[in-house]
């Protein structure tokens, strides 16, 4: 690529609209462009390093025997009724009307499509295993699109599904996925960890996801060094202390709290450690109300909460939700309480704690488990610093997260649903076990972004670059510079080393600090050593330049 005559342009200050260090890096350096919120092109640099991601992935993905389709992104609404999840998506899915009034979508993912093309192939067990995966564009339309490719409206994953006769057969494709996985982050140079995760909308077995560590990660990411435990902080459980050890239990005593509603208020007034009360959080889940007593220093786990009660939507309760109960806000307790409502498991190990009186104006203090109901017991909340490890019993460490990849175990939940059986030996018929894997090519972009760059640019590694060489002119005027230049290049690009040329009429300044922006590994400068046939290599990372002849160029980069 001789950058004169090409696409090519960088800008000279950060991009307005970028609230990632990725997603103004990779506009500034013209890699991408946005267009909309949460949609951006794709430009020649970018799609040059989305290729190359496509290639890593493609590569492991063939070594474990999978094929590649590619399914349309305009899909029938009738495929995501069948399965029950048109309604399931929500807002989040694009639906659209063809000519003839006919509903469709465009895919926020693929599952559906692929059982229906497995269905065409399986009659029998002998027809399994098989893989099948694709690399499309995927449409979400997300409430806050953000962080450059990270969080998107339209995105290229790369899909994956497995068929399977049973659950054995399952646990043996799913392990090739996730080897294959592993296989590709470790050579695209991704700092990661792979941590347990809720199912969600997909539904099935188990999920893991493949997190990249970043400070900008949306996902709370919790793990022990000494065991190698790692989860998403959605799933995380919570390992309550041990019972405490008190001398006395004491007498519940209502008293009276005029004006303090928040548990740090309640507290204060009280003279009493948070971490010895216990707050409600009155919620909304699918229209019911549902009231959780916590310990005054955790946070509610939603995601734990709606896989509890095996509901669909929560939110905090309006006024007119807790009206139908003897809850008060602010000052609502267990005690005499009725409505139904859950405990967390942590709470029993707690004596002689402040709770709610569902009074105005009052709370109870002494309160103790013996004192209500604690039939409906849950883990509830999130882990905090403090907690121990449940596996080994050592102090977690918390991190953030990108989510890159994600596997899943869908056993036979859509199978069930688009009716995707085969017969057994013995003519039985039984449904297919699936499995499905996705890689965001996007997200992984920016994650390789947000972990290699410095206050010049971005840093790619050098198997995910776009070009691994950029050749400088000093002088674009210079007619032996220009011959050595374009040498090289032809000898690079010949020796299978990508190479660019900034050729441009630009100031050398200018053609260094775009070398440093767009992260080429390594720089190549053709300066006044010309006429001798001597030229600066420097890598992108290294302080100083290196003298070499122009005949030594190919060896050294080998």
């Amino acid at each position: 690529m001789k950058l004169k005559n090409s696409y090519f342009y960088t800008l000279r200050e950060d991009a307005r609209d970028e609230d990632s260090i990725s997603g103004n890096l990779l506009v500034k350096a013209g890699y991408i462009k946005k267009t909309s919120a949460g949609v951006y092109m794709m430009l020649p640099l970018g799609l040059r390093v989305q290729n190359k991601l496509e290639a890593i992935i493609r590569k492991n993905m063939n070594e474990t025997g999978a094929q590649e389709v590619k399914m349309p992104a305009l899909i029938a609404s009738e495929y995501y009724e069948d399965s029950g999840r048109l309604q399931g998506f929500g807002p989040s899915i694009f639906k659209l009307k063809d000519r003839n009034a006919h509903d469709f979508v465009l895919g926020p993912t693929h599952e559906e499509l692929f059982a229906a093309a497995a269905s065409s192939k399986i009659r029998s067990y002998k027809d399994m295993p098989f893989n099948l995966y694709q690399f499309q564009t995927k449409y979400r339309d997300e409430p806050r699109a953000r962080f450059g490719l990270i969080r998107v409206k339209e995105f290229v994953m790369k899909d994956a599904y497995s068929f399977d006769a049973d659950e054995n057969g399952l646990d043996v494709s799913y392990k090739k996925m996730f080897d294959a996985y592993k296989k590709s982050f470790d050579e695209i140079g991704l700092d990661y960890r792979i941590v347990k995760a809720d199912t969600g909308i997909m539904g099935g077995l188990l999920s893991e996801e493949f997190q990249a560590i970043s400070p900008i990660g949306e996902d709370n990411i919790i793990y022990c060094d000494d065991c190698g435990y790692s989860s998403n902080m959605e799933v995380s459980e919570v390992v309550p202390p041990a019972k405490e050890k008190v001398t006395e239990i004491k007498k519940l005593e209502e008293v009276s709290t005029p004006n303090v509603e928040s548990i740090e208020d309640v507290c204060n007034f009280l003279k009493v450690d948070p971490e010895n009360s216990v707050k409600a959080m009155l919620m909304n889940v699918d229209g019911n109300l549902a009231i959780f007593f916590i310990k005054g220093t955790r946070d509610l786990n939603e995601t734990k909460v709606l896989k509890y009660l095996k509901g669909q939507e929560i939110g905090f309760a309006d006024d007119a939700l807790i009206a139908t109960s003897n809850a008060v806000p602010g000052f609502t307790g267990p005690v005499g309480l009725n409505v139904k409502y859950y405990v967390d498991k942590e709470v029993l190990t707690m004596n002689n704690f402040v709770i709610g009186a569902n009074k105005q104006g009052y709370h109870y203090i002494n309160a103790n488990p013996s004192d209500f109901d604690t039939s409906n017991v849950g883990d509830f909340v999130n882990c905090k610093d403090g907690d121990l490890c449940p596996k080994c019993g050592k102090p977690l460490k918390f991190t953030k997260g990108i989510e890159v990849g994600n596997t899943f175990k869908l056993g036979t939940k859509y199978s069930k649903a688009m009716n995707l059986t085969y017969l057994t030996s013995d003519n039985k018929e039984e449904l297919v076990w699936m499995g499905s894997y996705g890689i965001g090519l996007g997200r992984t972009m920016a994650a390789v972004v947000e972990q290699n760059h410095d206050d010049k640019g971005i840093v790619w590694p050098e198997n995910i670059a776009p070009y691994k060489v950029i050749i400088l002119t000093m002088s674009s005027k210079d007619e032996t510079q220009n011959a050595l230049a374009n040498e090289l290049y032809e000898k690079l690009n010949a020796a299978g080393i990508e190479c660019m040329l900034d050729d441009r009429d630009e100031r050398p300044g200018v053609k260094f600090n775009d070398a440093e922006l767009i992260g080429i590994p390594y720089r190549v400068t053709v300066g006044r050593g010309a006429p001798d046939r001597m030229i600066e290599l420097k890598h992108r990372t290294a302080q100083e330049a290196e003298n070499i002849s122009a005949d030594e160029l190919i060896e050294k980069l080998k």
